[in-house]
């Protein structure tokens, strides 16, 4: 897979407005998993606040037959996966001149931006997240894991500790395992990282109750 010279900023994204305000508004980006597409994580939406302004970004390479992926992935790498770092940061920065885009375009508080991903997409967060902590208020990593491949070379001298990080993993999740997010939990606590992390009874999904927590912890944070 490869970027498209086609691929524009912002990214191909479903938005949903926020309510009561005339701006600039709180947003809410969401980043998908691996082979889905913008839709999948806007299904949350109808649940979350309502002056939050809400964009799900689709990912920029494209995938055979369907769907998309912020980076590709050899499933027979070593441990089993193997992560193109090279595609994974291009995504990174592709996504952070998309919130740039969409600051100016939907009147946005740059002050108030958050992420929410899933698996690839919460990898993929927790990149942009701690490789520019002063640019991200809040993050809901549902999933996933931190890469330290995937970070700035100098994000461990920024301040971290005005970052919000709520974190979820399926105790039983064949994907990706769960010691690898309790592992990253560890990692971000010795950052200074303001950590919430939960483990649930599933496997590499989203569980009404998960919902539910992620959504009484974004209230405040954002």
């Amino acid at each position: 897979m490869s970027l498209k010279p086609s691929d524009r900023v912002p990214l191909k994204h479903l938005i949903r407005p926020g309510s009561g305000q005339t701006g600039p508004y709180p947003a809410l980006f969401m980043l998908h998993g691996y082979g889905s597409n913008e839709a999948d994580l806007f299904s949350f939406s109808e649940e979350l606040p309502d002056d939050l302004i809400i964009i799900s970004f689709r990912a920029p390479y494209e995938m055979q037959p369907f769907g998309h992926a912020w980076y590709a992935i050899n499933f027979d790498g070593p441990q089993g996966k193997w992560n193109d770092i090279p595609q994974a940061v291009a995504s990174r920065e592709l996504v952070l001149k998309s919130i740039d885009a969409a600051i100016k375009e939907y009147h946005l508080d740059p002050e108030r931006i958050n992420l929410l991903g899933f698996s690839q997409g919460s990898i993929l967060s927790y990149a942009l997240a701690l490789s520019y902590p002063d640019r991200i208020n809040s993050l809901i990593a549902l999933s996933g894991y931190v890469d330290p491949e995937m970070l700035s070379e100098n994000y461990n001298s920024s301040n971290l500790g005005e970052l919000n990080v709520y974190a979820s993993h399926g105790q039983v999740d064949p994907i990706i395992p769960s010691a690898w997010a309790q592992e990253s939990v560890t990692f971000l606590k010795s950052l200074g990282v303001d950590v919430t992390y939960q483990e649930y009874p599933v496997g590499h999904g989203v569980s009404a109750e998960n919902l539910r927590s992620f959504k009484k912890w974004l209230n405040g944070k954002y």
